[in-house]
Formats: structure tokens, C-alpha cells, sequence
């Protein structure tokens, strides 16, 4: 099992934009706005939106939140570990 460091975990959350690893994902996105609003992962519904300022998307319907590697495991159906590794390839902040 791979250990990562909390400052590149951290960064992986934090500094790469959720909205970027939506559309990197090619997720079904909706025009809602000033939000992002795109089809939900889990429970597959189109009440899930982005919010910049957190770097969270979150789901109004099954209530839960993603960070940018929840995202990756949600809509890629991997585990962490993988989920780090491919935020790491694909889009890993400079």
C-alpha cells in the first residue's frame, strides 16, 4: 500500500479544481448559472453542484460532498489509492 504525504493529499484536494476534474472526467454537465451543476455519481441525480470557493461539489439530493479525489473514486468506481495516482498523471498542480 502507497503512503502519500498530508501536503501532497492536500494539495491534490485542495489546489486542483473540482470543476476541472468534472470536465477531465467527461461528465455530463448542466448550465445552472454561476454554479456547475452536473449528474451526481452516486445516486445519479441532476441536483449536484460546485462551489469555488470550498473546491467541494456536493449533491442536494444524497447530501454527500466530494473533493476532488472523492470525485475521482466515485465517477471512476476506484479505490484511493488509484484515485491519488491518477489525479497525480492527469492533473497534478505545478
Amino acid at each position: 500500500m502507497s503512503h502519500y504525504s498530508s501536503a501532497l493529499l492536500r494539495s491534490l484536494r485542495n489546489q486542483i479544481p473540482i470543476e476541472k476534474v468534472i470536465t477531465h472526467m467527461n461528465m455530463e454537465i448542466k448550465p445552472g448559472g454561476k454554479w456547475l451543476r452536473f449528474r451526481c455519481p452516486l445516486c445519479h441525480n441532476c441536483n449536484t453542484a460546485t462551489n469555488s470557493k470550498t473546491n467541494l461539489a456536493r449533491c442536494f439530493n444524497c447530501k454527500m460532498n466530494f473533493n476532488p479525489i472523492d470525485m475521482v473514486m466515485a465517477v471512476g468506481n476506484v479505490c484511493f489509492t488509484e484515485a491519488v495516482e491518477f489525479l497525480m498523471q492527469h492533473l497534478q498542480v505545478s
